[in-house]
């Protein structure tokens, strides 16, 4: 692997070459280029998103957010959800939103207009700081959500995209799924977090693909340097650090862009594709942690899909330590008790954090009103996660199973 960054740098070690495939290998590289930046002028001009209604951002709210690395990190949160998504995608939104974070929520193609527009209101109406600290938005013309082809993966690079150009402050880039939800609170997982370098990618990856590889990954050699790269896949459910989301959009080397033009032609390119850019980038791939800290049940090794959760994996669940868990049915009663035993959320309001100020009554929400959002208040789950993302540290500096070098 350590060749295919030499050959992407430059045609480093390319001695070989005749003439012929030396300008043909050439002229690749320059359509390659010339296509991928067309593409980052299309991520960044042309990425509308649905305003908010009514309420216009608080300048002294937002400047009441320390960044930096001494201060608590932020998060930058994709929410992605298809056609009749809208509301899953609400209550997820809400039982992970704090105002120090940023977020793209995104419904695809398929769902109307109005299912937007009720989401983008529903944000507003459930959750009055998003209007003061003007962190979320809505896209507004949206790709496709198929997980197949090429559209999941243009959706969240340009959801990335967006996230650089208008917050560019964020430590690490999460994605979720509308069948995803929270099993800690924000003020849970930015405790614990702070004290993780903020220079690690969870990202959960594996070149053992085995009978999967003639459905999933079509071998093919886009350049002779990088062709083991292209047999790695992994979990589509990633979280990235700032820089190297940076190094795929901006893509100032040319391994990003090489392997984005291969990875529009198979069949589910968000499992592929930023596993190969950061195992095979020699800046990156020696801070990926082989894990995607997220909970699935595992029943039948067989099965290829993980089995919806119920609550007989509610203990297994909690016990488990992880942040997130996958997948769940729409208002399963799963959700619920999630909300009331852990996250302690409540009516239709986000969850209460730290920053809540207002008073916790039967017709009002304590998130009405808010306080210093930059401390948080970790709770009992802070204990388990915090013992999971130490495990799965020391396990990435032990494991062979890694692209680290």
């Amino acid at each position: 692997m350590g060749m295919g960054m030499g050959a992407a740098r430059g045609g480093a070690g390319a001695g070989g070459w005749v003439p012929g495939e030396r300008w043909r290998r050439v002229l690749f590289l320059a359509l390659a280029s010339v296509s991928f930046l067309i593409s980052l002028i299309l991520l960044f001009l042309s990425a509308p998103r649905l305003r908010l209604p009514s309420i216009a951002p608080s300048t002294a709210a937002a400047s009441a957010i320390r960044r930096g690395p001494d201060a608590p990190p932020c998060l930058a949160y994709l929410l992605t959800g298809a056609r009749g998504d809208g509301r899953r995608l609400l209550r997820l939104f809400l039982a992970i939103y704090h105002p120090r974070n940023r977020y793209v929520l995104h419904l695809s193609a398929d769902a109307p207009d109005d299912e937007r527009r009720s989401l983008a209101n529903g944000v507003l109406a459930a959750a009055p700081a998003v209007g003061a600290f003007d962190n979320v938005a809505v896209v507004g013309d949206p790709t496709a959500g198929t997980p197949v082809g090429s559209s999941g993966l243009a959706g969240t690079l340009r959801a990335a995209a967006v996230l650089l150009r208008l917050h560019p402050d964020w430590d690490w880039f999460l994605t979720l799924n509308a069948a995803d939800y929270p099993l800690v609170t924000q003020d849970d997982l930015i405790h614990v977090l702070s004290s993780v370098p903020r220079d690690l990618n969870f990202i959960d990856h594996t070149s053992d693909i085995g009978s999967k590889e003639p459905e999933k990954v079509q071998q093919m050699i886009v350049d002779a340097g990088i062709y083991l790269c292209i047999s790695l896949i992994g979990s589509p459910w990633v979280i990235l650090n700032r820089q190297f989301i940076e190094y795929c959009v901006l893509a100032w080397e040319n391994l990003p862009r090489i392997l984005l033009m291969y990875f529009n032609n198979v069949i589910q390119p968000q499992e592929g594709y930023f596993h190969s850019v950061i195992c095979n980038s020699l800046e990156f791939r020696n801070f990926t942690v082989n894990n995607d800290l997220r909970f699935m049940a595992r029943d039948d090794p067989a099965q290829t899909e993980p089995p919806f959760l119920s609550r007989e994996h509610y203990g297994q669940m909690v016990d488990s330590g992880a942040p997130f868990a996958r997948p769940f049915r729409e208002n399963d009663p799963l959700l619920d008790q999630i909300d009331g035993n852990i996250l302690k959320r409540w009516s239709h309001g986000p969850v209460p954090g730290a920053w809540c100020s207002g008073r916790k009554r039967w017709f009002s929400d304590p998130c009405s009103q808010w306080d210093d959002v930059n401390i948080v208040r970790p709770g009992p789950q802070a204990v388990k996660l915090h013992l999971y993302v130490n495990r799965t540290l020391e396990e990435a500096k032990s494991s062979s199973n890694s692209c680290r070098r």
